[in-house]
């Protein structure tokens, strides 16, 4: 092999380098296709791989050579690279890059991509490269442009997002600022809207002030009949108004959100025998009953807002009033628990189980639905909070059920035609739905036509049982409910066939004190009084049985005369009889004394003292209470009245002088700065609000600073205690007296230094109210 000079070569170079030489390509004799000669040395031992050429040569042995077929090798590689399409492989020898031989492949070009590799068979003097490409056209990258167009598609999608939300913010930014703009605009509304409701009520106030302060002058003087019945109509009238104005501002203080509830301990049963004493004349003159039960489990003292609670009763009952002309009207109050655990308590359907006989709608219905009753609205037994249930039953016309929707939408009339029977504003419901709203109660309905109406709500108030600072005691008259101890331990007999009417009269009479026996049939009656194992010291009967049982009459009061035990108990006669009311009925052995009904625990109490001798033989609860304490209190009370109106100066002038005060009147702020400037001997001011020049409210300010800085001079010495009347903190009380009923001026004349409200037109009731709280 050593006489071809390529051959010589390749060996030499084999034996020196220690690696495979390759022979350039040549065709081989029987295919004629190219192949090439790899030769290597072979040595006798085992060289390391840092020998130098020198130890190569010297242990070289012989030499390996092989032929290999070039286009046989690379035709076997591409089976196991190929794919589906067919790969066109070309393999130079570029050792000449000028002539590279063509070892493998056709010459054809192809404009397709062309991939080149460069090849090492081990020879490092000879080079050689790969020319691979696809035979066909690549095809299409299907993948690749559906990828490519979704995320051309996914990019312009975020693209509109962006610019949709890029809009969004600029339209959600500009109406922003739109609402901005028309809450300011809303809230100027508001507060005009709440300066003309207080402009307007005080201008219809001020001259219904002078309107009924004058009537109720007028009815101090000498008066015939009629005259003072025209008196009582025209101030009766002007009353209605007044509440008509307070409905609607209300109305008013709801729709902005500024109504809120007082905290003060109150007596609930006085609250309901004062309701009652209201209705009692309409009750009387429809021939109605009316009555009042309160379970024994409710407390006698409750913590929340008397007032709004008397508003929602009186607001039920008037509507009962107003609708019934027949039958029955009837105000139960219980604990949620009585009602949830008993069913004593619930109405039956039957008509024998009512208060007249009627029937009534069942009042289950009126609280269906509430969640009080539900397991998630259910009263946590450890709360220190008291829960009640109040209905208001009645047998009058009953609400059309295409009406009964609207029940408790504002200035909604059942009948709103301009010949409907009965008149009112319609916003009385609406009302007390928002009242109970803010005593965290619920109120339904359920109304019959023909038949009746029972309208039921839920209040949650706290027990006031602990007499806690925290809550100022509400002033009120209390001898409607007040309990005489000269009663305690009397018995008395009830003779009443009907259930309820008789658990009616068993609660008022208990609350003096006196054990109840209740008898349905006249001879239960006669064969109780015959026992006399327990003296009964009176006898209580109902019209309906006197009635049926009239002829037996003699028989019953010889009975009383024979006993034998003491003296013979008392016989009263509880009527719905407006001419009976107060008489004695004298049937030749003995008088009955008459009851008139809606009848309370104060009016049995007065017939006892004036029947039996006990106790004071007057009846004091008829308004004379809150006369006597007021006479009292302002007895020689030096008393300055600030106003710019003088019908309003005459009537609170007349007014308190009434009850024994010395008066002295001002028509500006100005000189209420004047004789308030301390010394000065006034124990109180009444100062109205809107005045001319200096209204109440800075004149105020501007006394309470005067008092200020007198305080704080007399306190560091640099003035004398003696000249100013031996008194070292001037503060004189003083109290709004305005028409202006909203809270913004309520809260305005707490802020200026204030210490009273009392608004337009005013009562006795209500000026002992406030002024009990500075004069004691």
């Amino acid at each position: 092999m050593l006489s071809g000079q390529e051959d010589s070569k390749n060996v030499l170079c084999a034996r020196k380098s220690g690696k495979g030489v390759l022979a350039a390509p040549f065709r081989l004799l029987k295919t004629n296709r190219l192949g090439v000669i790899l030769t290597f040395a072979v040595y006798k031992r085992d060289l390391p791989l840092n020998a130098t050429p020198t130890e190569r040569i010297q242990a070289t042995d012989g030499y390996l050579g092989g032929v290999f077929d070039i286009e046989s090798l690379v035709e076997k590689l591409l089976q196991q690279l190929a794919s589906k399409q067919t790969i066109l492989v070309n393999v130079l020898d570029t050792t000449n890059q000028s002539y590279p031989i063509s070892m493998y492949g056709s010459n054809a070009s192809n404009a397709g991509l062309e991939h080149v590799s460069l090849l090492n068979f081990g020879d490092p003097f000879r080079k050689h490269e790969m020319r691979c490409r696809f035979k066909q056209k690549p095809p299409w990258p299907w993948l690749g442009i559906t990828t490519s167009i979704g995320i051309l598609v996914i990019a312009l999608l975020v693209g509109h997002i962006f610019h949709a939300t890029v809009n969004r913010l600029a339209k959600v930014e500009d109406d922003c600022h739109k609402m901005m703009e028309l809450k300011k605009q809303a809230e100027a509304a508001d507060v005009a809207k709440s300066q003309f409701l207080a402009t307007v009520s005080h201008e219809i106030r001020t001259p219904m002030n002078g309107v009924l302060g004058m009537l109720h002058i007028l009815m101090d003087t000498d008066l015939d009949v009629t005259q003072l019945d025209y008196v009582r109509t025209a101030q009766a009238s002007g009353k209605a108004l007044v509440a008509l104005i307070n409905e609607v501002l209300d109305q008013a203080k709801i729709k902005s959100g500024k109504l809120e509830l007082e905290e003060v301990q109150f007596d609930l049963r006085a609250i309901l025998d004062d309701v009652l004493s209201l209705f009692s004349g309409k009750s009387q003159d429809k021939g109605v009953e009316l009555a009042v039960y309160i379970s024994d489990q409710v407390p006698q003292m409750l913590i929340g807002d008397p007032g709004r609670f008397r508003q929602i009763i009186i607001n039920l009952m008037g509507n009962s009033i107003k609708f019934t002309e027949k039958g029955h009207i009837l105000v139960t109050v219980h604990l949620v628990e009585e009602v949830i655990d008993s069913i004593e308590v619930e109405t039956e359907s039957s008509s024998e189980n009512t208060l007249s006989g009627f029937p009534v709608a069942d009042r289950r219905q009126s609280w269906k639905g509430f969640r009080t009753f539900s397991q998630e609205g259910s009263i946590n037994p450890f709360s220190h909070s008291i829960s009640l249930i109040v209905s208001v039953e009645d047998t009058g016309e009953g609400i059309p059920l295409e009406a009964q929707s609207r029940v408790f939408t504002p200035f909604m009339q059942v009948d709103p035609s301009i010949s409907r029977t009965h008149g009112g504003t319609g916003i009385g419901l609406s009302i007390s739905k928002c009242l109970v709203n803010l005593m965290k109660g619920e109120i339904g309905f359920v109304s019959i036509p023909k038949i009746g109406s029972t309208f039921t709500f839920t209040a949650v108030f706290t027990s006031g049982s602990s007499s806690s600072k925290k809550y100022k005691s509400q002033q009120i008259n209390k001898m409607s409910n007040s309990v005489s101890s000269e009663f305690y331990g009397m018995r008395a007999l009830v003779m009443d066939p009907r259930p309820v009417r008789a658990k009616v009269s068993k609660y008022q009479i208990r609350r003096l004190g006196i054990h109840v026996e209740v008898v349905s049939q006249w001879k239960q009656g006669l064969s109780s009084i015959r026992r006399g194992s327990n003296a009964i010291n009176m006898v209580i009967i109902e019209q309906e049985v006197w009635d049926k049982y009239l002829n037996n009459s003699t028989l019953f009061f010889d009975t009383l005369e024979k006993i034998d035990y003491g003296t013979p108990p008392k016989v009263f006669l509880l009527s719905n009889s407006i001419s009976s009311s107060g008489a004695n009925i004298s049937t030749g052995v003995c008088n009955m004394t008459v009851i008139p009904k809606p009848w309370r625990a104060s009016m049995l109490a007065a017939a006892l003292q004036r029947t039996m001798g006990v106790g004071n033989k007057g009846n004091p609860c008829n308004g004379q209470l809150p006369s006597l304490s007021l006479r009292n209190l302002l007895l020689g009370r030096k008393i300055l009245i600030v106003d710019d109106n003088n019908v309003n100066l005459k009537v609170a002038a007349g007014a308190l002088k009434k009850y024994g005060a010395d008066v002295v009147s001002a028509t500006r702020g100005i000189e209420a700065i004047e004789l308030l400037t301390p010394p000065h001997q006034f124990d109180a001011c009444f100062m109205d609000i809107q005045m001319p020049e200096m209204d109440g409210f800075e004149a105020t300010r501007r006394i309470r600073d005067m008092e200020h800085n007198i305080n704080n001079r007399i306190h560091h010495g640099e003035l004398s205690v003696e000249a100013y009347n031996n008194v070292s903190n001037w503060h004189v009380s003083i109290l709004a007296m305005t028409a202006d009923v909203i809270q913004a001026t309520h809260e305005e004349c707490l802020r200026c230094g204030m210490d009273g409200y009392v608004s337009k037109p005013f009562e006795a009731e209500q000026l002992y109210r406030e002024v009990s709280r500075f004069f004691q």
